[in-house]
C-alpha cells in the first residue's frame, strides 16, 4: 500500500503533537529518555543506562523498518518544538495478517500529559486509514497500569494474559493483551 509509494513516512500532526522521523541526532535523546530506569522498566529490551551506541542502532534498524514494509516508528515531538524528542510510537506491521503491533514510551517528564494517548491515536487512525489494517494491538509489561489506562482510552480491549511470557532482566514476566479492530474503531 503507502509504503510502497513512498520512501518516507510521512508526517503526522495532532492538535499538539508531530509525529515525524526518527533521525539519527535523535539517539543522545532516545538514550536519555528511554534509559531512565522509571521508563526502561517497562520497555522489554531497553537496558538502564541505555547507550546512545544501542540507540543509534535501534534508530538505524526502526529507520529500515518503512522501506520493508515492516511498519513504521515515528519520533513524538510538540509541533512548535520538532527537534525535542518526547519519546516514540509505532506500528510493527504484520502484512499478510493486516495486523501491526503498537509501541509506543515517553520520558517521565511527559508522564500523565495525555501525549501518549494522543500519539498513539494518530498512528492507530494511520494504520487502518493507509496502511489498510484490521487489528491493531498491543502488548503491556505486568505493573504498567499507566499504559493499560492508556489502551483502554483508545477503545482497545482486554483480550487476555499470557502468564510469565516475557524475560526482563533476571525475571519472567506477565503480558496483558489489548486490540482494536478497524470496524470498532470506526
Amino acid at each position: 500500500m503507502l509504503s510502497e509509494i513512498r520512501t518516507r513516512p510521512p508526517l503526522l500532526c495532532t492538535e499538539r503533537l508531530a509525529l515525524r522521523e526518527l533521525r539519527l541526532d535523535d539517539a543522545r535523546n532516545v538514550a536519555e529518555r528511554a534509559g531512565d530506569k522509571r521508563v526502561a522498566r517497562y520497555l522489554i529490551a531497553v537496558p538502564s543506562p541505555y547507550p546512545v551506541a544501542l540507540a543509534t542502532r535501534w534508530i538505524i534498524g526502526r529507520l529500515a523498518w518503512w522501506g520493508q514494509g515492516r511498519g513504521v516508528t515515528m519520533a513524538i515531538v510538540r509541533r512548535e518544538a520538532p527537534d525535542q524528542l518526547l519519546g516514540s510510537v509505532s506500528l510493527r506491521r504484520y502484512a499478510r495478517d493486516r495486523r501491526a503491533e503498537l509501541g509506543y514510551w515517553l520520558g517521565a517528564e511527559s508522564w500523565g500529559s495525555g501525549i501518549a494517548t494522543e500519539a498513539a491515536r494518530a498512528l492507530i487512525e494511520f494504520g487502518f486509514r493507509d496502511l489498510g489494517l484490521a487489528k491493531i494491538y498491543a502488548q503491556v509489561l505486568e505493573g504498567n497500569r499507566a499504559s493499560c489506562h492508556v489502551l483502554e482510552k483508545l477503545g482497545m480491549i482486554e483480550e487476555g494474559t499470557r502468564r510469565r511470557h516475557i524475560r526482563k532482566g533476571k525475571r519472567l514476566l506477565d503480558v496483558t493483551l489489548y486490540g482494536v479492530l478497524e470496524d470498532e474503531w470506526r
